[in-house]
């Protein structure tokens, strides 16, 4: 009687599922390794409201209410870490609105409180918005304006956002900040600052508005002015 002799297959290798093994593998150490993990977060424990004097040049704090602000809705409190809404008067001019608005969050998106989207959700007309460099130091700040009107009423506005250390025109170039700093391993806090006064002859109100925003950024202490613009 012949021994009869056992065969064990053995698995073949399959060369195509390896390599896409060994590709999948190395994609998922590239995504961890590009991972954000430094925190930018100029603001750190302190308030807006405790850094913003209440006193800036001529123009005085009166009341915290009359701006224009989107509800208070779930998006908002989801979005904002801190929010400042002040008016400023200087016994003279128009009052001066002051709005700062923080996202302490990963995003580093400031959507809901940027003018081109607030003032039209309030029922308001608003003109095209255009650029507008702010004289800080020996510096430019980018920022942008425009005019919003209701009932025959001219809000001339001055608005900026800083996203982690840059500080971009538009919504897009938000969105491009915010991608950019990820990619260096930064997680990116957000603010908007946004003044405005109600006035029907824009080039004074800007004139204005620029005053009090380098008198603002002068008294702010040294050390949170970057919350401001970096």
């Amino acid at each position: 009687m012949k021994p009869i002799v056992g065969t064990l297959d053995q698995p073949q290798v399959d060369r195509r599922k390896l390599l896409l093994g060994l590709l999948f593998c190395s994609a998922a150490g590239l995504a961890a390794w590009r991972q954000p993990s430094k925190h930018i977060d100029y603001l750190g424990n302190s308030k807006l409201e405790n850094i913003i004097p209440k006193t800036i040049g001529p123009w005085t704090f009166v009341t915290a209410s009359g701006l224009v602000v989107p509800p208070n809705d779930q998006l908002s409190r989801t979005l904002y870490s801190q929010l400042l809404t002040r008016v400023y008067f200087d016994g003279r001019n128009p009052p001066i609105m002051l709005l700062i608005a923080q996202s302490g969050w990963q995003s580093g998106i400031l959507q809901v409180h940027r003018p081109e989207t607030c003032y039209p959700a309030s029922g308001y007309l608003i003109s095209p918005v255009t650029p507008h460099w702010l004289r800080v130091g020996t510096a430019n700040v980018a920022a942008n304006t425009l005019t919003a009107v209701s009932d025959g009423l001219a809000e001339q506005i001055i608005y900026w956002t800083r996203v982690g250390d840059k500080v971009p025109l538009s919504w897009r170039d938000q969105r491009i900040a915010v991608a950019e700093q990820n990619l260096r391993g930064i997680i990116p806090d957000a603010v908007l600052v946004r003044v405005s006064t109600v006035n029907s002859d824009a080039t004074a109100a800007r004139a204005t508005l620029d005053a009090f925003i380098q008198a603002m950024l002068a008294v702010v202490p040294a050390t949170k002015r970057n919350v401001l613009v970096g």
